[in-house]
């Protein structure tokens, strides 16, 4: 069975959450969601798990964080760079705030951000697959 990451995120409005994550290419799975909770599909093997402030509270005794301070930056690859302005402009007509991190372009690797309507960095990237895998020198 390959590795599956859910990540778990807290959310102010449930309904308004649920709305962005499908406006960005997300599927909500109902067996996995309540009035409380949300499961995002984002593909098979990465799951959000959208969680209203009570029910995340319910797992840590720490308290939940706000737009003021960052605990995680979130990062999916896309298949081109024009598949992450693609994803970034979906984002932001779905209400997603761009580039709370700086544009990033190293020829051979591009990538852009956004905030979710809770402040949650999303990062997105391209890399050359040749590049990476060290096939080929990278683009300049």
């Amino acid at each position: 069975m390959q590795r599956m990451i859910f990540i778990n995120l807290p959310v102010a409005d449930l309904a308004k959450s649920v709305a962005f994550y499908e406006a960005t290419g997300a599927t909500r799975n109902p067996q996995f969601s309540d009035d409380t909770a949300a499961c995002m599909v984002i593909s098979e093997t990465i799951y959000v798990m959208l969680l209203t402030h009570p029910k995340f509270a319910s797992f840590t005794s720490r308290p939940i964080g706000d737009r003021s301070s960052v605990h995680a930056l979130l990062c999916l690859s896309c298949e081109s760079k024009d598949a992450v302005l693609a994803q970034l402009d979906t984002a932001v007509k779905a209400g997603g705030t761009p580039d709370p991190t700086p544009e990033q372009d190293y020829g051979f690797m591009y990538g852009r951000s956004y905030e979710d309507p809770d402040g949650h960095i999303w990062e997105i990237m391209w890399m050359d697959p040749a590049a990476a895998s060290g096939e080929a020198p990278a683009a300049t």
